[in-house]
């Protein structure tokens, strides 16, 4: 039987349950690493490079794997094999992606295992499309022109998320290959169009993690 000066055995594992499936809640995105063969020294370079909108957490994978279905985030188990961290992106998606793809170009031991973004799990590849999207500054350069009349949209569209912006930048791009027009009014409709089909998409995936 515990004293008041001691914890259960589990009460440490509750805790750190709790931390991680918080973290989950709390993220934008996350990706999931395998880090063999990386010295602490490496760890902390990547933590440092991934900057303060990203915690990158070392954990065992049950502990994982019980914070997610705490979380409602599924899809992830067939990652958690071997030592595994998970960067939990509080920012930009896109810049975390592009922080990771960069620090394994000099430190191969690290492995992009997958990920988790608006609903859904991430392969490895589709992983490494993210950190491949140009900047945010092109791709709202690209849009710019769109915008011009429509300020309420464009101001929405300097505070969306990088993924987003890449998604309308391809969807004005296929109506003007589609249409061969290249006037600011298909353009904004094109924009527009896309932006209310992925805004009819978020509330499901949202009453899903609040079920769970």
């Amino acid at each position: 039987m515990a004293t008041e000066t001691e914890r259960p055995p589990n009460a440490d594992k509750v805790a750190a349950v709790a931390e991680i499936a918080a973290e989950f809640r709390d993220a934008s995105a996350m990706v999931v690493t395998e880090y063999r063969g990386l010295s602490m020294k490496q760890i902390s370079q990547l933590r440092r490079s991934l900057g303060s909108d990203v915690t990158y957490t070392v954990a065992k994978n049950t502990l994982v794997k019980r914070a997610a279905a705490d979380a409602g985030v599924e899809g992830l188990d067939d990652l958690l094999v071997g030592p595994t961290a998970i960067a939990f992106v509080s920012g930009e998606p896109v810049d975390a992606a592009k922080a990771l793809r960069d620090f394994q170009r000099d430190n191969k031991a690290l492995v992009v295992k997958g990920g988790y973004m608006e609903g859904r799990a991430l392969s490895a590849v589709e992983v490494t499309q993210l950190a491949d999207l140009e900047s945010r500054e092109v791709l709202l350069g690209k849009l710019a022109g769109a915008m011009k009349g429509n300020l309420t949209k464009a101001a929405q569209l300097f505070s969306a998320p990088a993924s987003q912006v890449a998604r309308l930048a391809q969807a004005l791009q296929d109506k003007r290959a589609a249409e061969g027009t290249s006037s600011t009014e298909d353009a904004v409709a094109a924009v527009e169009s896309a932006d209310a089909e992925a805004a009819t998409e978020a509330p499901a995936e949202t009453t899903e993690t609040a079920d769970a």
